[in-house]
């Protein structure tokens, strides 16, 4: 039984959508483009510091966890939503976060509908011109 009654209480990790041993092969990452990762884990560590930034920790998680939502990135998800919870965000929180990346990627869809109407309607121009 979840102790806080969160649904993300006891967990370790999304088991069904993670393979926990994945992350064994960060060890290709440090032989084969070692400065690479240093440069990209600094620069993690720099966006994700706890203090010093002008966005608080918590907001920065759940703006990590939007775009994880639309990126689709189970790993993203799962690390973000732990570190969201950790930063005090709550299922409130959570939620919302999810309809702001959902309304998003709606709202992609729709813009990318009136593009295609745009090139449609070229086609169309050219077609009946040709």
């Amino acid at each position: 039984m979840p102790e806080a009654g969160l649904p993300w209480d006891g967990l370790d990790a999304m088991t069904d959508y993670i393979y926990t041993d994945d992350k064994k092969y960060t060890r290709v990452y440090k032989q084969e483009t070692p400065d690479i990762l240093a440069a990209f884990t600094s620069f993690n560590d720099a966006v994700f510091a706890p203090d010093g930034r002008e966005i608080p920790l918590k907001y920065r998680e759940l703006i990590a966890l939007a775009v994880a939502f639309t990126t689709q990135c189970a790993y993203c998800i799962d690390g973000h939503t732990a570190n969201a919870v950790k930063a005090g965000a709550s299922t409130g929180e959570i939620a919302e976060t999810a309809w702001v990346a959902s309304a998003l990627r709606a709202g992609g869809a729709y813009t990318h509908g009136r593009l295609a109407f745009k090139l449609a309607e070229r086609r169309e121009t050219a077609h009946t011109h040709a």
